[in-house]
């Protein structure tokens, strides 16, 4: 029984989801044995799952040295017994069923048995493809055409399988498998390593057996690749017919493996000569060609992939978890997507790369598959191969090239067995850089007991878009034709078979490098995907690839200078700096006296000054690669245009959150400095998302019209006039001012009242007549009138919540019992100001955080979420991606960070995990599993988001009151929606480029639409879509505010006291949404219980109408009346009803 129930696991979990037709056979199969049922314990069914039986000495046997062995391990190696099952699951799923296997294998059966068919064609010369017929085409760029040579199609000598598959190493979900097929001696010449003979022929081989298999049934699509995007290195790719083509077979054509001498492929040596490249008599002789390093390292990869297998082959077999350890290596490089295109670091260097460091001894045949992963990391973390190139070969021949050689040709080293092949010879030194800081940091979270190692590195994705902080593209990629010919380039691109791109590329990357310097931690790129096209089509040409994508990863500190400071004047580097910024280069003046060369860059508000790397890019693309400025495509700040603020210099809200604190910052001394009040002063505390940069539109001071309103004479306020539009609205902002302690003070609830107003009267006094500031007292606060900013101060008494808890019983027992009073007035006077001073010190560390918060509330406010997930949830949802960042680097611009925000939203799971947010790293390993563990212990009591946080545990403050379940589940649908467009937006140039699509809101599931008078929406500048018509709200520009006055209408924004009472009024039958940022729709959607028929209760009637069947009386709501109290309650504010749906009809 125990055998079969195992037998029965492995088929179900081997079972592959792309085999829709084998699953519904067998599921036909499987049918009457389901049918069968039998009671627990009678042993009808087969496969039935029960409980062993086992005797007493064997529940409680003391377990073996292989369990104990098994313990160890887990308890050693890995965080927990978890990761170390995570890791199991992970290799289960991404290796292949046995099924899967016996489908290849009698797929590569039936592909050898037609290959060794393929008739034999009469001998030709080499440029003359009569022989081919119309319906196949060569995949090769014939340029030049002319090329000696003759050839003649015959059988392959021989057809082996090579690569990853018989290795072990093949896993999903791209399952490739690679068949060497050699081309007979006979067609081939000694001397075809010259001038791409050898590539040519390689090519007409291979269209020669696509044109004989196009015929057979066996085959089901036929196209043409290259080997990682080397266009000299063509494949024929294979699929099987019908739908079960989940695998692609790749035919490499080869040559006999002895068949060139590898010394002729010497990185020194010269296969391609100029006067056949160019056409143009060459005076040079041969001694004098440029080496053509990259070319001989491509035909010298075909020779050797035999030897590379039996390599692998007897270096896996001495480890026994050698395919684990490169399967796990694969999936870490795929999810950065470093394992595909021109110059990656493919599946081959991984099983090469863990080959080098088992016979260097640095891991051990007896290590898990976990243990070569993360040495494999720690090896390419602390090696640099650019400088310090390794080799697999031990005895080398006496012609093989040393490793200073390599280097000399190479920007990266990594040799072969045989001593002749650079294994890395198309990858750049920027995206060796990127794997090793990829390493870097893995290795770093691995380490961190708080972070869910296995989710962060080996299950997130980590795309270009999500992962730099800016990024840029080149789209017109025929320009770098041009870019080859001004920096003299024609050596290289006969060495790379004309590919003007991948020509070009490192000189562009280097250039780049040189000009961003300091400003950038890392500089990486997108790899050149591999061409696939028909066997009927000519092969594309280079131009026809996707734009290059190039990454940043920016240094806060340097990254926004828009000063660049050069050598002094009479230095030798003088010359070099002006060589590099040509005409920008100046001389300057500094104030400590020097005069040094210089470059400075536009920028006056910091969303200009984020965005200097652009103009750096541009101009050194335009001086040294006649790249112009229109085919760079900047993604950096696309974004920032709905958060934008200002008409004369534009800004994101950064230097407007700045004055806020800086006016704040001297209202606070100025309150310290008040004398005259009975009790000192012990704090003065913000407790508003302006103080730490996270408002959405900072308030920005303002100058009063007063011609515009009427005046109340005794409170001295303005008033709006009726019939003028809304006047601008005012943002109070809050400060928190505690009191000292004292035995004065009352313990009656409504004493403390009454004193805290007396503060606020008296404070306003003080304030009026010391300072000459504008102020309003009321019984809950002081509202002071401060350079065109309305601050809000509340005095608190740091024992007022413990009042608020205590009652006395009719026995006169004193209770302490918690209630929704106390935890309001302890969110306003604690949580909130310590909230705001703890992201105000973020924002200093992390200067993109503020400008991240906004673009993620302004997206929450577009798509109607405004109201359920609050201001202070969203700062510190984006927090978490600042201090918890795995497996990224910490945001390095507001775009990025807003990705990562809604991506964070749509994949967290909010069910089974709290959210912790570790601020001022104040929690430990040991905290986290603690958090961990009460979650999971009181999960159903908690709330659907739990926000954990060093000051709140247990508890989830911040997300107690919404959002709720269905809304939760909504918003995490429409982040993934968002996501979804926003990224192809940014990152495809050939989409209609309205990044506004993923912030408009989608009204088509909302019931009723009320549609509100633009003229009286305050914040109707703020909108998504800026509207044509603008109002004047009572304010005047261009001039500065004088102390004194009027106080202003505080605080008055018509759209949310109309919300508030629709809610108030219908809150019963219905949802209402509106976003807060100048939107003119409120969408109201219909609760689902709220049309069923109620029993009649006179109590119950508002906004229904009775119905009477027989001798029952029910009550539904009168939907026609509804819909006229919301014209009758929003009069003057409401334009229209719309009723989109007739969901109410009962």
């Amino acid at each position: 029984m125990n055998k079969k129930r195992t037998t029965t696991t492995e088929e179900t979990e081997e079972k592959d989801p792309s085999d829709s037709s084998n699953g519904e056979e067998e599921d036909q199969d499987e049918g009457p044995a389901k049918a069968k049922r039998t009671k627990p314990g009678t042993g009808g069914e087969e496969g039935f799952v029960r409980p062993v039986k086992m005797s007493r000495g064997d529940l409680y046997r003391p377990p073996t040295a292989e369990e104990l062995n098994q313990l160890k391990e887990a308890e050693s190696l890995f965080h927990c017994s978890l990761l170390k099952m995570q890791m199991e699951e992970l290799l289960k799923e991404v290796a292949l069923s046995e099924r899967r296997k016996q489908q290849i294998d009698s797929f590569v059966q039936k592909i050898t048995e037609l290959l060794h068919d393929v008739p034999e064609s009469p001998e030709v010369e080499l440029s003359d493809l009569s022989w081919l017929s119309g319906g196949v085409k060569v995949p090769f760029l014939l340029v030049p055409k002319a090329a000696k040579g003759k050839f003649h199609m015959v059988p392959p000598a021989s057809v082996n399988v090579i690569g990853s598959y018989p290795l072990g190493t093949c896993t999903k979900p791209r399952i490739s498998i690679d068949l060497a097929v050699t081309i007979p001696a006979d067609v081939l010449h000694p001397k075809d390593a010259l001038n791409q003979r050898y590539p040519r022929k390689r090519a007409l081989y291979l269209a020669g057996l696509a044109q004989h298999l196009a015929s057979s049934p066996a085959i089901g699509t036929m196209s043409y690749s290259c080997l990682h995007g080397n266009r000299l290195r063509p494949l024929l790719l294979l699929t099987p017919p019908g739908k079960d083509s989940s695998f692609t077979v790749r035919l490499h054509a080869c040559p006999p493996p002895s068949f060139f001498k590898p010394s002729r492929f010497h990185p020194q040596r010269n296969n391609i000569r100029t006067e056949w490249y160019t056409g143009l008599e060459a005076s040079q002789s041969e001694s004098s060609e440029p080496p053509t390093p990259h070319y001989n390292s491509s035909v010298l990869g075909d020779l050797l992939p035999r030897a590379h297998l039996q390599f692998l082959s007897a270096v896996s077999s001495q480890c026994p978890a050698f395919p684990q350890g490169q399967a796990l290596l694969r999936v870490w490089l795929r999810q950065r997507e470093l394992d595909q295109g021109t110059g990656c670091f493919s599946g081959f260097l991984g099983s090469m790369l863990l080959a080098y460091l088992l016979s260097t001894h640095r891991i051990s045949n007896t290590m898990t598959a976990y243990q070569l992963l993360r040495n494999s990391l720690h090896f390419l973390a602390s090696t640099d191969l650019t400088v310090n190139g390794i080799t697999l070969a031990k005895d080398p021949d006496s012609t093989a090239p040393s490793l200073s050689d390599f280097h000399s040709a190479f920007h990266v080293v990594f040799v072969d067995p045989s001593g002749h092949l650079n294994m890395c010879a198309d990858m750049t030194t920027f995206t060796y850089k990127q794997v090793q800081h990829e390493a870097t940091l893995s290795l770093q979270f691995w380490d961190d007991p708080t972070v869910d190692g296995f989710h962060a590195l080996l299950m997130t994705p980590k795309p270009m878009i999500r992962t730099a902080d800016h990024v840029f593209q080149l789209c017109e990629l025929v320009k770098l034709q041009s870019s080859c010919k001004k920096m003299n380039l024609l050596g290289e691109l006969m060495d790379h078979g004309g590919n003007y791109i991948q020509t070009a590329l490192p000189f562009i990357l280097s250039l780049l490098q040189r000009g961003l310097g300091q400003r950038i931690h890392l500089l990486t790129h997108s790899l050149s995907p591999d061409p696939e096209w028909s066997v009927d089509s000519e092969a594309p040409k280079h131009k026809t690839q996707p734009p290059l994508s190039f990454g940043l990863l920016l240094v806060p500190e340097h990254a926004a200078s828009v000063l660049e400071r050069g050598p002094s004047a009479d230095s030798p580097q003088a010359v070099e700096f002006r060589q590099l910024w040509g005409p920008r280069s100046e001389l300057r003046r500094f104030q400590d006296g020097a005069i040094t060369e210089a470059v400075l860059w536009e920028g006056e508000s910091t969303w200009q000054k984020r965005l200097v790397p652009r103009q750096v890019i541009t101009h050194l693309l335009q001086l040294h690669a006649d790249i112009p400025e229109s085919c760079v495509r900047y993604v950096g700040g696309m974004l920032d245009d709905v958060i934008k603020v200002g008409r004369e210099v534009c800004s994101t809200g950064d230097e407007e959150s700045l004055k806020v604190v800086q006016v704040y910052d001297d209202l606070s001394r100025k309150l310290w400095a008040l004398g005259g009040l009975p009790l000192s002063i012990t704090s003065v505390q913000g407790a508003h998302p302006a103080l730490r940069y996270t408002q959405v539109f900072p308030p920005t001071p303002l100058v009063l019209d007063y011609s515009v309103f009427d005046k109340d004479k005794l409170t001295k306020s303005l008033l709006p006039q009726e019939g003028k539009p809304c006047p601008a609205y005012i943002t109070p902002i809050k400060v928190i001012c505690h009191m000292e302690g004292s035995g004065k003070w009352p313990h009656d609830r409504q004493a403390l009242r009454h004193i805290k107003a007396a503060f606020h009267v008296q404070l306003g006094e003080l304030l009026s007549a010391q300072q000459r500031y504008v102020c309003r007292p009321a019984p809950t606060h002081l509202d002071v009138w401060k350079n065109g900013l309305l601050f809000r101060i509340q005095v608190a008494y740091h024992r007022e919540p413990q009042v608020l808890r205590e009652s006395v019983s009719p026995e006169g027992l004193l209770v302490v019992r918690d209630n929704e009073e106390a935890q309001a007035l302890e969110m306003e006077t604690i949580h909130k100001p310590l909230l705001t001073s703890t992201l105000h010190g973020l924002q200093q560390q992390h200067p993109c955080f503020g400008a991240a918060c906004r673009l993620a509330k302004r997206w929450l406010g577009a798509q109607l979420f405004s109201d359920d997930i609050s201001e202070d949830t969203v700062d510190l949802l984006v927090a978490s991606l600042f201090l918890q960042p795995a497996p990224f680097a910490p945001p390095g611009s507001p775009q990025v960070g807003f990705l990562r925000f809604l991506h964070l939203l749509s994949s967290f799971d909010w069910r089974n995990n709290p959210l912790v947010v570790n601020l001022n790293n104040q929690l430990t390993a040991a905290d986290y599993t603690e958090i961990k563990n009460d979650f999971m212990a009181s999960r159903e009591s908690l709330p659907v988001m739990f926000l954990a946080t060093p000051k709140d545990r247990k508890l989830s403050i911040w997300t107690k009151q919404a959002p709720s379940v269905q809304m939760l589940q909504r918003v995490v649908m429409v982040a993934a929606e968002s996501l979804k467009v926003l990224e192809p937006q940014l990152m495809d140039a050939g989409q209609v480029q309205d990044v506004k699509v993923a912030i408009r809101p989608p009204l088509d599931a909302y019931d009723v639409l009320i549609h509100l008078n633009p003229k009286q929406v305050p914040l109707l500048s703020q909108a998504v879509d800026l509207p044509s018509t603008t109002f004047s709200r009572g304010t005047l520009s261009g001039k500065t505010h004088r102390p004194g006055g009027a106080m202003p209408v505080i605080d008055f924004n018509p759209v949310s006291c109309y919300l508030a009472e629709l809610r108030d009024a219908f809150g019963d039958l219905a949802l209402f949404f509106c976003d807060p940022y100048g939107g003119t729709v409120i969408a109201v959607l219909w609760k689902p219980k709220a049309f069923s028929p109620q029993p009649f209760k006179t109590s119950q009637i508002a906004a229904r109408h009775v119905e009477v069947s027989g001798d029952e009386a029910h009550s539904v709501p009168n939907v026609e009346a509804m819909l006229e109290d919301f014209r009758v309650m929003g009069k003057g504010l409401v334009k229209s009803v719309d009723a989109r749906t007739e969901k109410w009809m009962v």
